[in-house]
């Protein structure tokens, strides 16, 4: 291919697509094709696209507007989702330790992705305890679902089976995940609050508690 040619095509796939991308947006860049799934398949011979999973791609490195976001990844993986437990407390800086994989939260069952980008494990939630404290995170171009602090806390500590009193729980937080306690001061007791009342959690009942008695 001359260099006008792979010019070309690097604009055609770079103006009208972001880092990643659906098969159906993959189709409609590509419509001008007579056969576009031909076309695909030598997009993803010539690594110029990379599939992650069935109708998800990624642009190639030579091709990509930056780095590909883990977090967006993680939305459009498995879904619907939304990031939390250890990846999002890291996200905000309240565990000391940098999180590789890509915790999450979804409706369906548990899932697990090994990708080329990253590692991403998905856990399910009941639908009830699902919508409450998620928040929407601007990222470039585009936007991802991640649990606030209160609810990624939350998820956390209600998959703990050794918790059985504020003083254990108080522990865990301090001593194990290692979370300032100005940090903890700094959570939203009302957002805790009704975190606590929908999900009918022993432990996320006596993290309320802890919170509350820090507040104090």
């Amino acid at each position: 291919m001359d260099i006008g040619a792979k010019n070309m095509k690097k604009n055609i796939l770079s103006k009208n697509l972001k880092n990643i991308f659906s098969y159906q947006q993959l189709i409609e860049v590509l419509c001008h094709y007579k056969k576009p799934r031909d076309k695909i398949s030598r997009l993803l011979k010539s690594k110029e696209i990379v599939q992650v999973k069935k109708g998800l791609y990624v642009l190639g490195e030579d091709y990509r507007k930056g780095l590909v976001q883990k977090e967006i990844l993680a939305n459009l993986l498995w879904g619907p989702s939304y990031i939390s437990l250890e990846y999002a407390l890291s996200y905000y800086n309240l565990i000391p330790e940098k999180v590789e994989v890509v915790t999450n939260i979804c409706c369906k069952r548990k899932k697990e992705y090994k990708t080329s980008f990253g590692y991403f494990i998905y856990y399910p939630l009941a639908l009830k305890k699902y919508s409450i404290g998620i928040t929407l995170k601007d990222i470039e171009d585009t936007s991802f679902l991640i649990a606030s602090p209160e609810k990624a806390l939350s998820d956390l500590i209600a998959r703990q089976t050794t918790l059985n009193n504020p003083e254990e729980v108080n522990k865990y937080l301090l001593e194990d995940l290692r979370i300032e306690k100005e940090d903890l001061q700094n959570f939203n007791l009302n957002k805790m609050k009704e975190i606590s009342t929908i999900y009918k959690n022993k432990n996320v009942s006596l993290l309320y508690l802890c919170l509350l008695e820090l507040k104090l």
